[in-house]
């Protein structure tokens, strides 16, 4: 098995590590604690997030700082700059070769200093091609892509359509980070096993309905190609999408289909209910109906890969 150990954000907004950023940090070092951000209080992380919604982006903002006990103002970035802390694999960000650390300055020549003024662009261009100034360690490029349409799952279950590039974005910052206890990251952990197998179900039903694109099933190609994108993001993306790999692969091993586990379930369960097992020759005619079932649902995620959604 693989195990990831991971901290988990203190609960009032505390600097780690400042991200790198072409206007730099202004005012701002490692173990400050923002009290509060162009006016707006933060006493925890959501009021910071919810700030960075509500003041006038800019390259530099005010802030009010509690640096080892003293109270002091100064400037430094917006909360949520045009950063890309995560490329999503097979979207027109990773296509176009954007990193994560890339930075947006321009979007079709104009500037951006938050996060969501990119993402506004991109939900209202109804995918035109956009020509991105991408600001790398010091050195400035163009890049162009067009936005896709992604079917993304909802937490509440169903799926919402998008315009998308595929990146991620996050605050400024590293977030000062505690050990979490056994319990908590037990917690944390079921809830992200939950969500996945409750999005996984929803999204084979919304495939087969026809609500949402077929090309969301991959098959060997598109994981193997998904997997080699995770691992260059970074070791915690890799495992992560590990995970999320073996939980899906787990769920669909349960499928009262004869030739996985769950169907042996079926077999077992009406052995118990009518106390004999089923004969041999319906055994035999589930398991190719089953092998059936697997082989072309293979073939259809094979030809996805290769010449339905390349």
């Amino acid at each position: 098995g693989v195990m990831m150990v991971q901290g988990v954000a203190t609960d009032a907004p505390v600097i780690g590590e400042i991200k790198p950023l072409p206007q730099g940090a202004g005012d701002l070092r490692a173990g400050d604690r923002i009290l509060s951000v162009g006016g707006i209080e933060t006493p925890g992380y959501d009021d910071l997030f919810a700030a960075a919604d509500r003041i006038e982006p800019a390259p530099l903002v005010p802030y009010e700082l509690d640096r080892d006990g003293q109270r002091l103002d100064g400037q430094g970035p917006f909360p949520m700059p045009p950063i890309v802390d995560a490329v999503q694999p097979r979207s027109a960000a990773a296509d176009a070769g954007l990193r994560p650390g890339d930075v947006i300055v321009r979007v079709d020549g104009q500037p951006v200093y938050a996060f969501r003024q990119v993402r506004e662009i991109v939900t209202n261009g109804d995918g035109r091609p956009l020509r991105l100034g991408i600001w790398r360690q010091g050195a400035e490029l163009q890049v162009v892509l067009a936005p896709r349409r992604v079917d993304l799952p909802l937490p509440e279950g169903g799926f919402e359509t998008r315009w998308l590039i595929g990146i991620s974005g996050g605050l400024f910052f590293e977030p000062e980070t505690r050990r979490a206890g056994p319990f908590e990251a037990l917690r944390f952990g079921v809830e992200q096993t939950g969500f996945i197998i409750r999005s996984s179900l929803s999204g084979l039903v919304h495939m087969i309905s026809g609500a949402i694109s077929s090309c969301n099933l991959s098959g060997p190609v598109g994981i193997a190609e998904t997997s080699g994108q995770a691992a260059r993001a970074g070791l915690g993306s890799f495992v992560w999408f590990i995970g999320v790999l073996s939980a899906a692969i787990g769920l669909l091993n349960l499928f009262p289909i004869p030739v996985l586990d769950g169907g042996h379930l079926v077999f077992y369960a009406w052995e118990g209910l009518t106390g004999r097992p089923p004969s041999d020759q319906v055994v035999r005619f589930l398991m190719a109906i089953g092998m059936a079932l697997i082989l072309t649902m293979m073939i259809f995620a094979m030809a996805n890969d290769l010449f339905l959604c390349p």
